[in-house]
């Protein structure tokens, strides 16, 4: 049986959250937005004879909350996230050195060249 844990899912890669996800989180912070500007609108009526300058405050917030709320939700979708901070790069390949230049090279049998018979072996 599998078990199941109800443990939080941590993000290990660098990929970015889903589009199902973006769309949702965009729809909240709008709704959320409109939700404030109705309680604005609301409190600009009921506070207009009681508290004047309070009340077109809210009238204010209430007319600039809905071009807030659009370019929020509009804003396109988050950043990719950096690499992590525990990153940790591959090992360095030593470099060749070049040979000497002098003319003398180190004592290396050579090969005889593929297909070619050896100069000491006997083809009897």
């Amino acid at each position: 049986m599998r078990k199941q844990s109800s443990g939080q899912t941590f993000r290990i890669t660098g990929a970015r959250q889903g589009l199902t996800e973006d769309v949702r989180g965009r729809q909240r912070r709008y709704v959320i937005s409109m939700g404030v500007r109705t309680v604005a609108v609301l409190l600009t009526v009921v506070l207009w004879n009681i508290e004047r300058p309070v009340a077109i405050a809210t009238l204010v917030l209430g007319m600039a909350l809905p071009y807030i709320a659009v370019v929020i939700a509009n804003a396109g979708r988050e950043n990719v996230p950096s690499l992590p901070k525990t990153f940790v790069a591959g090992p360095s390949r030593p470099m060749l050195t070049p040979g000497p230049t002098d003319g003398t090279a180190d004592s290396v049998p050579e090969r005889p060249a593929a297909g070619a018979a050896a100069p000491d072996s006997d083809l009897s």
